[in-house]
C-alpha cells in the first residue's frame, strides 16, 4: 500500500465557523495543530486573520456551530488566535479522519468552503469521508491526491526521534478530535519532558507540511 496525501474541499452551512467566515468575508482561518488542546477541556485553537476582529466575533456570537469563544492573543501581524468550543449542531470532519486512520496536514477556509490537506495509509480510507459526507449532505470535492512518504518511511526529512513521536501522538490518540491523548500522556510514552515533546511535534509537523506541501523550489533551509 501507498501512503497518500489528498487535498478535499469541503462546503456546509454547518461545518464548524463557516456561519462566521461567511459573515466577515475577510477572514482567514487557519487549525493550529500543534496546540496542546486538553481532550477534557473541549476546547479547539485557531489562527485567524481579519480585517475587523469585532465583524469577526459579531460574527462567531451568531453562529450555530460555536459556543464559548475566547481571543486568546493577538499579534502584530493582524492575526489572532481564538479557542472555541463547539455546539452539538456543528459537523466535524477530523473525528472521521481520525478514524479511517488518516491525520490532517492543514486546514484553512476557502470562502464559505473548506481545504483540508489530509495524510492516509491508503487511498481507500478516504472512503470513510465520503460516506459521512454523503450522509450529511455536505458538497465534497477531491481537488487532488499524490502518493506522500509515510510517517513510517518517509523522505520529508523527519529525524529518527521527530518520527517516532509522531508515531507515539498517532498511536495514543493526540491527533483525534476531541483528543484522546494529552501533550503529557504523549511525553510520558517517549520518556521525555513536555516541552521536548512538544518541540519534536511541532518540527515534525512543520517538516511533513513543507514537504508535502511546499515546492521545491520554495523551499529554503
Amino acid at each position: 500500500m501507498t501512503d497518500i496525501k489528498a487535498v478535499v474541499r469541503i462546503e456546509h452551512p454547518d461545518i464548524v465557523l463557516t456561519k462566521t467566515v461567511t459573515h466577515d468575508p475577510s477572514s482567514k482561518v487557519e487549525s493550529v495543530l500543534e496546540a496542546g488542546t486538553d481532550p477534557t477541556s473541549g476546547k479547539f485553537f485557531y489562527r485567524i486573520q481579519s480585517s475587523d476582529f469585532r465583524r469577526f466575533e459579531d460574527g462567531l456570537r451568531n453562529d450555530h456551530t460555536v459556543g464559548e469563544f475566547e481571543r486568546v492573543i493577538e499579534t502584530r501581524d493582524g492575526k489572532a488566535i481564538y479557542s472555541f468550543e463547539y455546539t452539538d449542531e456543528a459537523k466535524i470532519i477530523s473525528p472521521i479522519i481520525s478514524t479511517a486512520n488518516g491525520v490532517i496536514l492543514d486546514m484553512k477556509n476557502d470562502g464559505n468552503g473548506w481545504i483540508l490537506t489530509v495524510w492516509m495509509p491508503d487511498r481507500t480510507n478516504l472512503a470513510p469521508l465520503w460516506e459521512y459526507s454523503e450522509r450529511n449532505d455536505i458538497d465534497i470535492e477531491l481537488l487532488r491526491v499524490n502518493e506522500y512518504a509515510g510517517l513510517g518511511n518517509t523522505d520529508a526529512g523527519l529525524t529518527d526521534s521527530q518520527r517516532e513521536a509522531l508515531l507515539v501522538a498517532l498511536d495514543t490518540g493526540y491527533f483525534e478530535d476531541p483528543r484522546n491523548a494529552t501533550l503529557s500522556d504523549v511525553a510520558a510514552n517517549l520518556d521525555i519532558s513536555q516541552p521536548a515533546a512538544s518541540g519534536l511535534l511541532r518540527r515534525g509537523i512543520k517538516r511533513l507540511v513543507v514537504s508535502s506541501l511546499v515546492d521545491d523550489s520554495e523551499k529554503t533551509d
